[in-house]
């Protein structure tokens, strides 16, 4: 269904309070035991606190954890690329930044990116960031073919050739969705005017008094980015919520908590970062399945694959927002930090993400996630 004639999504669906609220009515199902396809155990969330506190201490000793964002991908094996870059403004880094997150589905277990600049490997979230940042640097996604910005003209004539040969793509190297990453962009480059880097103008004109809220980062994203989906934004029925459907806003609210810093490092004050939702992804989902504080009604459920909007697949990561909500105050007492100090953006990147990184390592030989979702290469 084209943008054009998708039916309008209704502005109360758009917003992180509307993801708490309906992901809130599922995991009100699942403490009364009737959420289908799940149960939940929420004897075992101070155990998967404590996995979690301790994989923060590990990762930042000082505990002086950065917030969960694309930024961190670009600094993977101890290279800062981006701050290595001699000419960095606010609007290149948004460029920058919307590109790679509209990049950042989950890319399969097989695919690899070699990266010539140090002769490293990379896989997965990490690989694509890399990926993507070489290709922005290197011009590829303006219209110059030199320049490091992204056009919507060329944009809007990206192919999955393209993406191939930018993230090294071959017959013993797939990545999942190629094409649908490719349409993604494609659609980006018709839905804006200029270049995606005008956002922050858009943003910094919201600002008062200096300081901007994290809330208005996200809705101004799925209003303004919102013709990009193929399917609409990341909004999912769920059979046991007649009275109206389930938003995540997974890649929108990744690119909000991406662009703080970019705000943030242009003198304006981002506020209230606690009212974005955590990220219903396989790694925060996988930490509770993992741990065993929801589980399978039926285990035969692992073997299969599932459709993003399966309702297995949408409790799955309604009970992960709610849960990581709930986890928070517990990893944040074991460390003996304040929510003012530790938001939840830190509790995602110091921990939950990694805690469900490692327990794949360790209980899959592929590493991957303990329900396998068939991806388009624009959900997850």
């Amino acid at each position: 269904m084209s943008a054009s004639n998708r039916p309008s999504i209704p502005s109360d669906l758009l917003t992180p309070e509307a993801v708490r609220e309906r992901c809130g009515a599922l995991f009100a199902l699942a403490e009364a035991g009737q959420l289908e396809g799940w149960q939940l155990d929420l004897g075992r969330l101070p155990a998967a606190a404590d996995l979690v506190a301790q994989v923060v201490r590990q990762n930042y000793p000082s505990l002086a954890v950065p917030f969960h964002a694309r930024w961190r991908h670009f600094s993977v094996g101890g290279v800062d690329r981006w701050a290595a870059l001699p000419a960095r403004d606010p609007r290149m880094a948004f460029d920058l930044a919307i590109t790679s997150v509209l990049l950042d589905a989950g890319a399969g277990m097989e695919w690899r990116y070699r990266e010539a600049e140090t002769g490293r490997v990379f896989a997965r979230s990490e690989g694509l960031a890399v990926a993507s940042f070489r290709m922005f640097i290197g011009g590829a996604f303006a219209t110059d073919g030199r320049s490091a910005r992204a056009d919507a003209a060329r944009l809007a004539t990206i192919t999955a050739a393209d993406l191939a040969a930018g993230f090294q793509v071959g017959a013993d190297n797939l990545l999942v969705g190629l094409e649908g990453r490719a349409a993604l962009l494609r659609r980006l480059g018709k839905a804006i005017p200029g270049r995606p880097g005008a956002l922050f103008d858009h943003l910094a004109g919201q600002a008062e008094g200096g300081a901007l809220p994290a809330r208005t980062i996200l809705i101004a994203l799925l209003h303004q980015l919102g013709p990009i989906w193929p399917n609409g934004p990341d909004i999912w029925p769920h059979p046991a919520l007649p009275d109206g459907p389930v938003p995540f806003h997974k890649l929108s609210q990744w690119l909000a908590y991406s662009l703080i810093e970019p705000l943030e490092e242009a003198g304006l004050r981002v506020t209230g970062i606690d009212a974005l939702t955590g990220l219903p992804e396989y790694r925060n989902g996988g930490l509770f399945l993992d741990m065993g504080v929801i589980r399978l009604t039926d285990p035969a459920d692992a073997a299969g694959e599932h459709a993003p909007g399966s309702p297995l697949i949408v409790g799955w990561r309604a009970l992960t927002v709610a849960l990581l909500d709930r986890i928070a105050p517990l990893v944040r007492e074991r460390l003996g930090v304040t929510a003012e100090a530790f938001p939840l953006a830190r509790v995602l990147e110091g921990g939950t993400w990694w805690a469900g990184r490692r327990l794949a390592a360790e209980r899959r030989a592929d590493g991957g996630p303990p329900l396998r979702i068939a991806s388009d290469g624009t959900v997850f």
